[in-house]
């Protein structure tokens, strides 16, 4: 079985494939590969544009590991199978009148690969998932079930909730939860300078805030949202026709369509940018925290993320700005702008630091030698102020100069270790940033 991810970028041929449906079976697995001296890995959706989760000679599947299998309402948390998909988790949360804090805006990946690659949103109290974590359950190199939390196991937990599939195959993870909220989205076009000039307002006056800047154009798309107080029924969403419009429609098939014919007449793309931000018209809803955080992905795309620290953002992005201005590139996706709380997680990328985060986005058929120049003199720019890229996002970074950008590096690479001394989830990616 040939395995690809979703932006095509990578693919493998493992020679075994297996859907394991509990955590013993998980561990029969591992322990099967350990004696093979084989290697082993659980893929997720493949919503990594790096080769994170590329698996090896044994694939797991994690089509049956999924689901919730625990609510504990004392505590507020809910435990749930790693191979449980976030749309699935966040519809069954509602039912169950919970959600999580805060979440990026795709819901495709598995639970496992979200929180293992540093998936975050912006703002909030804690913007990643790996922050929510209150627990979680892996098998090790050695084929044993490891439960950790911050009272069992407390090293494995601080080092390994954005573990990177380097240390075990999650089979549970336990978040956070609380009881379901509206979020109030006011969604805003704005010129550059505007959208600038009032960045640290807006932030400060919102929940979650987060901006999107289309390139050749002097315009920005501001969305904040608000947390209200208000009972679930009083949710006023976009209504169908004009959700149909926005998000399918614009944001999909048609945005699809124009960024495919750029690719072919890339001279056209700054004037279809133009256009494109120009038609933007500001809009306000509220509905249930999921349905605002997160919106349909269907034009496929390949993605560079970095962190920088929150002091250094604007003047980072003004100069992604003169680079893009004073190149020839042609840059049909916007680039999105978020913020991002510092937390306790040893291999977020906004580990004790407030963080801005830079994405930059491009056609998965766009022409590499663009692609390439652009997110290259991206990387450079944001690794002049100590950025830290997005663990599941495209980038350069090697094990040598990774190191002294977490102060826990080391500590990390001392528990894997322990954890997998045999390399049983090592595959390419991971000797690259990890070393051997």
């Amino acid at each position: 079985m040939r395995w690809q991810n979703w932006s095509g970028l990578e693919s493998a041929e493992p020679r075994e494939v297996l859907s394991p449906a509990t955590p013993d079976e998980v561990v029969a697995a591992v322990r099967s590969a350990r004696e093979a001296r084989s290697t082993v890995k659980m893929v997720g959706t493949g919503h990594s544009f790096t080769g994170i989760a590329a698996p090896g000679e044994v694939m797991l599947r994690p089509d049956r590991l999924t689901g919730i299998v625990g609510v504990d309402r004392d505590a507020m948390t809910v435990t749930a199978y790693a191979g449980t998909r976030l749309k699935v988790l966040n519809a069954q949360l509602e039912r169950l009148g919970l959600s999580l804090h805060n979440m990026g805006d795709i819901a495709e990946q598995t639970l496992a690969g979200a929180v293992s690659t540093g998936t975050h949103g912006t703002g909030g109290v804690t913007a990643g998932l790996a922050a929510q974590l209150t627990g979680f359950q892996m098998v090790t190199g050695a084929g044993e079930a490891l439960d950790a939390s911050g009272a069992t196991n407390r090293d494995v937990f601080e080092l390994g909730r954005v573990g990177l599939g380097a240390l075990g195959i999650l089979t549970t993870v336990t978040f956070a939860v609380e009881p379901a909220f509206l979020l109030e989205a006011h969604e805003q076009p704005m010129s550059w300078d505007e959208a600038l000039d009032s960045f640290d307002e807006l932030v400060a006056d919102s929940h979650h805030c987060d901006m999107y800047w289309f390139p050749h154009t002097d315009r920005m798309l501001t969305k904040r949202n608000t947390r209200l107080d208000a009972d679930l029924s009083e949710a006023s969403p976009v209504g169908r026709v004009r959700g149909w419009v926005d998000d399918e429609l614009l944001s999909n098939t048609v945005f699809g369509a124009l960024t495919a014919v750029a690719n072919r007449a890339p001279a056209i793309t700054p004037r279809m940018n133009q256009v494109s931000a120009r038609a933007l018209s500001a809009r306000t809803y509220s509905d249930v925290a999921h349905r605002v955080f997160t919106s349909p992905r269907r034009v496929v795309f390949r993605e560079m993320e970095y962190a920088v620290p929150r002091a250094a953002g604007l003047e980072a992005l003004r100069e992604v700005r003169r680079a893009v201005d004073s190149s020839d590139w042609r840059i049909s996706f916007p680039v999105e702008i978020r913020v991002a709380p510092a937390d306790d997680v040893a291999l977020s990328t906004a580990y004790e630091r407030d963080s801005f985060y830079l994405a930059f986005h491009t056609h998965h058929r766009s022409d590499w030698r663009t692609h390439a120049a652009y997110l290259a003199a991206m990387e450079s720019i944001l690794r002049e102020h100590d950025g830290r890229p997005h663990w599941g996002k495209l980038h350069t970074r090697t094990a040598v100069d990774l190191a002294p950008a977490y102060p826990r590096f080391e500590e990390f690479l001392a528990l894997r270790d322990r954890l997998d001394p045999d390399r049983l989830f090592a595959n390419p990616y991971l000797r690259r940033v990890l070393g051997d």
